[in-house]
Parts: structure tokens; C-alpha cells; sequence
């Protein structure tokens, strides 16, 4: 659990660190595009060069973005395994009378599976490399034009942003319940499936009874500091473009206008 990477921040001083957290989410979204418009497995190699290029700029370890898929790899495995089983083709590979494993699976099995690794290790460049301040300011000020139709912007980008950065803290309260009920004798390794599920319980109680009394220190805190909302809130850091920002978005759009391109011709 402490080597899930979701919702933390590695503090730099790189140049993907110092894009303005905007500029960060209209690339995410960008590239979350240049992802799906994919047709061929060939294909995703633009959208991992890009991802490759972000890595090398923002100057994070790849040990990060392996980490980050640590919680959906029993996905890639059931998703990897379903597509040979249910996929069809002519290529055929193995005959085994009840079932066929041709090249057309093993590719589809492959494609999917890789697609869902790079919009993985993308999002979590988006997280790894802006703070959850900078995050909720980015959030906020993109869905500001929405405050004409009355949408709490504010407020909700307030609640992502705490709703992601709980997920490290809550992941470290859940490994120290668990060590705590292993020193008392607690088994959570031995017995089938349904006995290891109910030896789950001991943690997920305590760690439920734990969100909540941090949920409330929040609130009383925040209440405490005279937070309500975010009608006439002023900021320290004021978020502003920069040149290279416009870089940044046009060599994004650039990647996505290959894609296109190639999706055109080939």
C-alpha cells in the first residue's frame, strides 16, 4: 500500500512542474484524447512517446509510474485474459475444440491492455508533478464559467482535490491498522477466498471510524480558519500563462494532430 502512487505529489523544479496547473489538465485531457483515437496497437506508440517525453522533462522517477498501476493489475490481467477468450479471428494460433486462439485476440488482448497503462501513467504524471493546492486553484478557475448557471466550481474542486489527496493518507492509516492486527494475532494471508474477505473486516472498521474523525477534524478546522467557500477568497499564488505554457499546449496538440493524421492516411 505504501507504494501506491495515487494522489501523491513529488515536489520539483522541473519545466512540467512549473506549467501552470491548467496548462496541465487541458494536456491530460489532450492526451486522454490522442489515447482513444487509436485504432492499431502500432498506433499507440505516438502517445507513449509523448508520455516518455513528459517523464524525461518532469524529471520523475519511473519507479512512480510503475507503482501507479500497481491497483488496476488484476484489470490488465482479467482484461488481457477475456479478450483472448471472447475475441474472433482468422489467424488462428491454438485449436483446442472449445476454444481458438488467434492473432486477432492476442493483439485486441495486447491493444487494451496498453492503452489502459498509458491513461494510467498520464493521470498520474498529472498528480505526481502539480500540488493538490495548484490542483483545486486549476479546477476551480476552468469551471468558473459555469458559476453563470450557478455550478458550485469551488466547491467542487475543493472536494476532488481533498477526495485525492485522502487517498495516501487513508492508504497509510490502512497499513498501520493492519500491522496493528497482525501483532494480535490476526491471519490474513491463509484460508479461501471468503475467509480471507471476512478477515478484512477487523481493518475496514477501524479504517471507516479513522475517515470519519478525519473528516471531521477537517471540517472543524476549516471552520475554525473562517472557510466558506469560495465567495471572496484571495490567493497567494495567482495563476498565470507563461510562454511556456503556449508550448507546452502546442506541442500537445501537435502529437494529437499526428494521430489524426495517421489515422487519416494509414
Amino acid at each position: 500500500m505504501r507504494d501506491i502512487t495515487l494522489g501523491q505529489f513529488v515536489a520539483g523544479n522541473s519545466v512540467i512542474h512549473r506549467l501552470d496547473p491548467r496548462t496541465k489538465i487541458g494536456m491530460m485531457i489532450l492526451y486522454i484524447a490522442m489515447t482513444f483515437l487509436v485504432k492499431k496497437i502500432w498506433f499507440l506508440s505516438i502517445p507513449f512517446a509523448y508520455l516518455i517525453i513528459e517523464l524525461i522533462l518532469s524529471g520523475i522517477s519511473l519507479r512512480y509510474i510503475l507503482n501507479s498501476l500497481k491497483p488496476v493489475r488484476f484489470l490488465l490481467i482479467l482484461m488481457f485474459i477475456l479478450n483472448l477468450f471472447f475475441t474472433k479471428g482468422e489467424d488462428v494460433w491454438l485449436d483446442l475444440g472449445f476454444w481458438k486462439l488467434t492473432g486477432e485476440a492476442f493483439l485486441q488482448s495486447c491493444f487494451l491492455t496498453l492503452r489502459i497503462i498509458l491513461l494510467v501513467a498520464g493521470a498520474s504524471m498529472l498528480t505526481l508533478t502539480t500540488s493538490p493546492i495548484a490542483l483545486t486553484d486549476g479546477l476551480e478557475k476552468l469551471l468558473s464559467p459555469l458559476k453563470v448557471f450557478h455550478f458550485p466550481a469551488h466547491e467542487l474542486a475543493m472536494m476532488m482535490t481533498i477526495a485525492l489527496r485522502f487517498v495516501p493518507t487513508l492508504m497509510d492509516e490502512s497499513d498501520k491498522i493492519r500491522n496493528a492486527q497482525m501483532s494480535r494475532g490476526a491471519d490474513f494471508e491463509s484460508g479461501n477466498i471468503f475467509k480471507r474477505g471476512k478477515s478484512m473486516i477487523p481493518i475496514l472498521i477501524p479504517l471507516f471510524v479513522s475517515s470519519f474523525r478525519k473528516a471531521d477534524e477537517l471540517a472543524i478546522a476549516m471552520e475554525s480558519r473562517c472557510y466558506h467557500g469560495g465567495e471572496g477568497r484571495t490567493r497567494m499564488h495567482q495563476l498565470k500563462f507563461r510562454l511556456i505554457d503556449l508550448y507546452a499546449i502546442l506541442i500537445t496538440l501537435a502529437f494529437l494532430a499526428a494521430m489524426i493524421v495517421t489515422l487519416i492516411l494509414l
